[in-house]
């Protein structure tokens, strides 16, 4: 008998929690998580301590399950994962179902963050942090090299906060969740403040504002700032979030998982990119046209950074949802007006559309923020996106992103090597 298979059950029979949770291959947390999403039916039986389970239903939620092993199929060659986090569908994202650029234009941070974990919003929310895990957190922060990135602190930060937490091996729901919404404000708090009068309170945005320059921020440069933490929380299986899946469904904790997706977020085609795209724009602002910095990265044979997603054939709709708030943040014509440029100048060779960096590279130009500083934006933000999928992962079978290799090398026997 393989793993997560058991025994034939009488179709008439009623299951109990355990026996439901032993035929389909997972935690009986996991079968109340069926019947949340109304893919099981359950029913308490007079004098019962427990539920019970129509046994042909459960029979058919295991096939399902068996025809899709990995919960994944192959589709056109690339990976396919069930989600019910985030649909990406013509030039629009939603998070469960709900339009992502509307949810951000609303709601704060912490708000939209709580709908894509638990599915409800809870109105004027804030994450707070416990002392004890900060302390750590800096201490580890403050000891790395000065020339260290924004995702190398976090990374640190986030191994930090795990070692101060003794529950950290606690997958259920309610212990994740109270991970989540402690470690978010701990990464923040243990980046350097870089205004002396900076005050650790407020939403998350105005905690992190003061991490990232040390002007003094505006209501509606806060309202950006938000708003891209709310736009940047999911994209769906982006190569960060699929690192972090892969974690959590070897049953890594929470802080395990998050510290994954940190590493592949590093690269220049993820998190970084925004990086590129504001060193673009200083450039574009110092020869006051794009024309001749356009023509020098093309010489180069570089792609243009902030331009084009392979997801949208259109606009980018973060990148829409931000260039509209950034007209209202003074001082920040300038750089709205090399963004435009840039786009201008490029299409007339490739019709290529700006997208979330080059929005978010404006952000960070206008506000005297290093080049970093959108790397730093987008990996809290996207901290609770990974949570959300951790939490989801943590429904489906242990192990189940097992891809099988294609060997394509030297075939047996082959002599021993001299």
């Amino acid at each position: 008998m393989t793993d997560h298979e058991a025994a034939p059950t009488h179709p008439d029979r009623r299951l109990s929690t355990k026996e439901a949770a032993e035929l389909l291959g997972v935690k009986p947390e996991t079968v109340y998580a069926y019947v949340s999403r109304g893919q099981l039916s359950s029913r308490r039986e007079p004098g019962g301590r427990g539920s019970t389970f129509d046994a042909k239903e459960v029979a058919a939620l295991a096939r399902r399950n068996r025809r899709e092993p990995s919960g994944s199929s192959n589709i056109g060659g690339e990976l396919s994962v069930r989600t019910r986090i985030t649909l990406i569908d013509k030039d629009r994202y939603y998070f469960r179902g709900v339009d992502a650029t509307e949810l951000a234009a609303r709601h704060s941070y912490e708000e939209i963050a709580e709908w894509l974990w638990t599915g409800r919003l809870r109105p004027g929310i804030t994450f707070t942090a416990p002392d004890t895990s900060v302390a750590i957190a800096r201490r580890a922060v403050d000891a790395l090299p000065e020339h260290s990135g924004p995702t190398d602190r976090l990374r640190v930060a986030t191994i930090a906060a795990a070692t101060a937490d003794p529950l950290r091996f606690d997958l259920s729901q309610d212990a994740v969740l109270g991970t989540a919404r402690t470690l978010i404000p701990t990464l923040v708090a243990a980046l350097p403040p870089l205004r002396r009068d900076h005050r650790d309170e407020g939403p998350l945005a105005r905690r992190l504002w003061g991490r990232l320059t040390g002007r003094a921020p505006d209501a509606a440069s806060l309202r950006v700032l938000d708003t891209a933490l709310g736009l940047l929380i999911d994209h769906d299986l982006a190569a960060s979030t699929l690192a972090v899946r892969v974690a959590a469904s070897a049953r890594a904790h929470a802080y395990a998982a998050v510290s994954a997706g940190l590493g592949v977020l590093e690269g220049p085609l993820h998190g970084a990119a925004s990086g590129l795209a504001h060193r673009l724009l200083l450039d574009v602002l110092d020869q006051g046209s794009a024309a001749p910095v356009v023509a020098d990265e093309l010489r180069s044979g570089h792609r243009i950074p902030g331009l084009g997603h392979r997801l949208y054939p259109g606009e980018d709709p973060r990148a829409r949802a931000l260039f509209a708030l950034l007209k209202e943040v003074p001082d920040a014509a300038p750089a709205l007006a090399a963004a435009h440029d840039v786009v201008a100048t490029t299409a007339r060779h490739t019709p290529l559309h700006a997208n979330v960096d080059l929005a978010l590279a404006v952000l960070t130009v206008a506000s005297g923020m290093p080049a970093s500083a959108g790397e730093t934006v987008f990996a809290v933000a996207r901290t609770a996106g990974w949570i959300a999928h951790v939490l989801e992962e943590y429904e489906e079978r242990p192990l189940r992103m097992r891809p099988s290799g294609r060997y394509v090398g030297a075939r047996p026997p082959q002599p021993l090597p001299r």
